[in-house]
C-alpha cells in the first residue's frame, strides 16, 4: 500500500507558518521517523510527501528527505503566477523525486486561474508533473476549464474538494461534471477533518458513494492526510474505514496502484534506490 498524502514540518523552519498554536495537537515538529513508525505499522510500503507551506524552501527540504526509501515522491509548491514560475518549476523538476506541485487555492477567489498561470501550467504538463488541487467546491468550475484546456496536464483533486457535508448538492453536480475529464483523479483523503464533531459513517458514506460513481476504482487515490488526520481520528481508524468502503477487489488500485500510475512513481523508484 501507498499513502499518497502525508505532511512533515518543523515549526518556524523551512518557511513553516502553519499549523498555528490554536491547533495544539499538531503544533509541533513532525519528523520522518514518526511518519515511518505510523505508516509501517499500518502496512504502508511508501508515502508521497505533500507540501504544507507556501514556500519553495519547504519543497527543497522535502526533496532532501526523499532520499529515504520510505518516500516515493514529493508534491511541492511554486507560486504559479510568479513571473519566474516556469524557471522555478524546471529547476525543481531536475530532481526526479518531484512528482507534482500543489498551489494552495482553497482560500483564493473562485476564478483563481488567469493568464499569468499559463507558462507554469504548460511547464508542468511538459515535465509530467501532477497538479494537486487543494480547493473547495467553488473552485471546481475553474479547475474543470483548466482540465479541458490542458488535457495533457494530470490533475488530482485533494480531499475531494472539501465538500460541505451538510449541503452536498452543488458539490455533487460539480464533481460529476469535472470527472468527465479523463485527466482528473481524486484523493480519498481529508474527509474526516471536515466532519462536525460526533458525525461518522452516516456522513462519509454518501460522499464516498458519489466519488465512486464519478471516478470509479481507476481514479480514486487513498491518502491519510496525516498528521492533520489526527485532529479527527487515528491513522488506523481512517485506513480501516476507507478499506471497508472500497470493494476488496479494488483495494490494490485505490490503495497503491492508482498512485503509482498517476504520479509516475515507478519511474522514480530506481533513482530512489540508488540514493
Amino acid at each position: 500500500m501507498i499513502d499518497a498524502h502525508v505532511h512533515l514540518w518543523r515549526i518556524g523552519q523551512n518557511g513553516c507558518t502553519w499549523p498555528t498554536p490554536d491547533l495544539a495537537p499538531i503544533y509541533r515538529d513532525v519528523e520522518l521517523a514518526e511518519l515511518r513508525q505510523v505508516t509501517t505499522a499500518a502496512g504502508m510500503q511508501g508515502v508521497i510527501l505533500v507540501q504544507s507551506q507556501e514556500d519553495v524552501t519547504d519543497t527543497r527540504w522535502l526533496l532532501q528527505l526523499a532520499a529515504d526509501p520510505l518516500v516515493m515522491g514529493v508534491i511541492g509548491w511554486v507560486d504559479l503566477a510568479a513571473p519566474d514560475a516556469d524557471a522555478q518549476i524546471r529547476t525543481l523538476a531536475s530532481d526526479p523525486m518531484l512528482r507534482g506541485l500543489r498551489p494552495m487555492l482553497q482560500d483564493q477567489r473562485p476564478d483563481w486561474c488567469d493568464p499569468r498561470h499559463g507558462l507554469a501550467l504548460r511547464a508542468m504538463a511538459e515535465l509530467g508533473l501532477v497538479f494537486d488541487a487543494l480547493i473547495r467546491p467553488q473552485h471546481l468550475a475553474t479547475l474543470e476549464r483548466v482540465a479541458s484546456h490542458r488535457p495533457n496536464l494530470r490533475i488530482v483533486i485533494d480531499h475531494a474538494a472539501k465538500p460541505d457535508m451538510t449541503n452536498r448538492a452543488g458539490w455533487e453536480d460539480a464533481m460529476a461534471s469535472i470527472a468527465r475529464n479523463p485527466n482528473i483523479a481524486c484523493k480519498l483523503s481529508g474527509l474526516l477533518t471536515e466532519l462536525r464533531p460526533g458525525r461518522g459513517n452516516e456522513a462519509i458514506e454518501p460522499i464516498f458513494a458519489h466519488l465512486w460513481r464519478c471516478f470509479g476504482p481507476g481514479r480514486l487515490i487513498w491518502g491519510s492526510d496525516w498528521p492533520v488526520l489526527t485532529l479527527a481520528t487515528d491513522y488506523a481508524g481512517w485506513l480501516d474505514r476507507a478499506r471497508a468502503m472500497v470493494p476488496p477487489k479494488h483495494h490494490d488500485a485505490v490503495f497503491g496502484g492508482n498512485a503509482r500510475r498517476v504520479y509516475g512513481l515507478a519511474r522514480a523508484e530506481p533513482l530512489r534506490a540508488r540514493a
